[in-house]
């Protein structure tokens, strides 16, 4: 048994070679760890008695062999879409800002008119 260990499928990592698909996945990372971060901290600050609500349908559930959780599943899950999207979404945007200025990240962004050819009304008779 000189070597146990596969070497790993090249096709496995295919998609993370997209430059496309690796930025949106970083940001979706970024957003579930803020994501993470605010339910840590909304049970930590227990606004409303947010805590002893998920707290005491934890406990009720373990009791009564239902699912336990769902409700902490439930809040984290809508964190991270709602935080994994706005990331995502901000990059896409900033990645295009990026191209357009030349690869200068920041500074100011002046907008560009173009003039346009408006038809004619014909005078009222």
């Amino acid at each position: 048994m000189p070597n146990a260990r596969r070497p790993a499928d090249p096709r496995a990592f295919r998609l993370l070679r997209v430059p496309l698909f690796r930025l949106l996945a970083i940001n979706l990372a970024i957003g579930a760890c803020a994501a993470v971060l605010l339910v840590g901290g909304l049970l930590w600050l227990n606004p409303g008695h947010l805590r002893e609500l998920i707290l005491a349908d934890l406990l009720a559930d373990l009791l009564a062999d239902r699912a336990p959780g769902i409700g902490l599943v439930l809040l984290l899950a809508s964190f991270v879409i709602t935080f994994g999207s706005a990331a995502m979404g901000s990059a896409v945007t900033a990645q295009e800002r990026k191209q357009e200025d030349g690869g200068s990240g920041g500074g100011h962004h002046r907008s560009r008119l173009c003039p346009q050819l408006l038809a004619r009304r014909a005078p009222p008779r």
